[in-house]
């Protein structure tokens, strides 16, 4: 193990914080055109994406987001790398507020990005088809290192196509040559050109065969351990979340609902939402048993209930719930839960 990782493994064990979001949000205005809204009388739409979001992870470890599809988890994503600017709310990286990142150019702006990456959902749709993988790959290091030589580069190329279980010799290849999985591999290998510390892998998996998710899931736990990497993970799927996290925050529209660690959410889910997600889940235990299906649907984020935005799907609402929206309160098995019944005991 290099001085580096070493290091890094050891800030992860003190429990160093590398990234701080707090309050995060992101509006977007869904309304029709001016001249249409005066003409028919309608108001200004307002979609809130993600709405007073706040969460730390700490170095080497795994934070993952879940949730049902619309939550907010990948636009928590593009808030984080820069991609949207943030409506409200702050966000802090290793010290330093980079709560402007979307509006930074040049130098400014290459000093942070260089230490983080993302690992979008499909692979095909994230990588240039007219460009050949050593191209795609290179790119980082032809951007962030100019120094680096192109003999040197095509070099480190090569070295990342086997890391990732390819050969080098494929960086003279197109991705269309490519299985989906192997498109991921060159995913995974492109971010980690140019050597970060954070990886943000929004549903790295979601479009791959299930024997395939499982040598991607794998090969980015090795690279964690290689190299102390720190992932924020996102996805829909418990099985994949249970298999990468160290502590996992549910989302429900735009607000998280619980933060617990993995073993603790599996084991003991708090809030009714995480306890009707868990219950979803397929397992060779429940064979036989009826399972618990989710009530309800997702509410129109751009009319969202008042209250706690879970409160038309759970059984336990109260007028309460109805009426004023649940901060996150932190237990002392170590979860944080937004809920009003478990904050009065009416729940465990």
């Amino acid at each position: 193990m290099c001085a580096d990782t070493a290091v890094k493994k050891s800030a992860a064990a003190q429990g160093e914080i590398l990234l701080e979001a707090h309050d995060l949000a992101r509006y977007f205005d869904v309304s029709k055109p001016w001249l249409n809204r005066v003409i028919e009388r309608s108001e200004k739409l307002t979609l809130k994406a993600v709405d007073g979001v706040g969460f730390s992870i700490r170095r080497g470890e795994t934070l993952s987001l879940v949730g049902e599809s619309g939550c907010g988890k990948s636009t928590v994503a593009r808030l984080v790398v820069g991609l949207y600017g943030l409506t409200r709310g702050k966000l802090v990286f290793d010290g330093e507020d980079i709560s402007d990142l979307a509006g930074r150019t040049g130098r400014q702006a290459a000093s942070v990005r260089k230490r983080f990456q993302m690992i979008f959902q499909d692979p095909y749709a994230s990588l240039n088809p007219l460009w050949r993988v050593g191209t795609i790959i290179g790119e980082p290091l032809r951007f962030f290192r100019p120094e680096m030589s192109s003999v040197d580069r095509r070099r480190r190329v090569g070295e990342l196509l086997e890391q990732v279980g390819l050969s080098a010799m494929d960086a003279n290849r197109y991705p269309h040559e490519f299985s989906g999985g192997q498109r991921q591999r060159i995913s995974i290998a492109r971010a980690l050109a140019n050597e970060p510390e954070f990886m943000i892998c929004d549903e790295p998996t979601s479009a791959l065969d299930v024997s395939v998710q499982a040598q991607i899931l794998n090969l980015m736990r090795d690279l964690q351990d290689e190299y102390g990497l720190t992932y924020l993970f996102i996805s829909h799927d418990m099985a994949v979340v249970k298999h990468m996290s160290d502590r996992i925050a549910v989302m429900y529209l735009g607000r998280i609902a619980e933060i617990a660690p993995a073993d603790q959410l599996f084991e003991n889910p708090h809030h009714p939402y995480s306890k009707m997600l868990l219950a979803a889940v397929p397992s060779l235990e429940g064979v036989g048993k009826e399972r618990t299906v989710i009530q309800g649907e997702v509410p129109n984020p751009v009319h969202p209930p008042t209250g706690c935005a879970f409160h038309p799907r759970c059984p336990h609402a109260n007028e309460r719930c109805k009426a004023e929206v649940p901060r996150l309160i932190a237990r002392s098995d170590g979860s944080e839960v937004a809920c009003h019944g478990v904050e009065e005991g009416r729940l465990p």
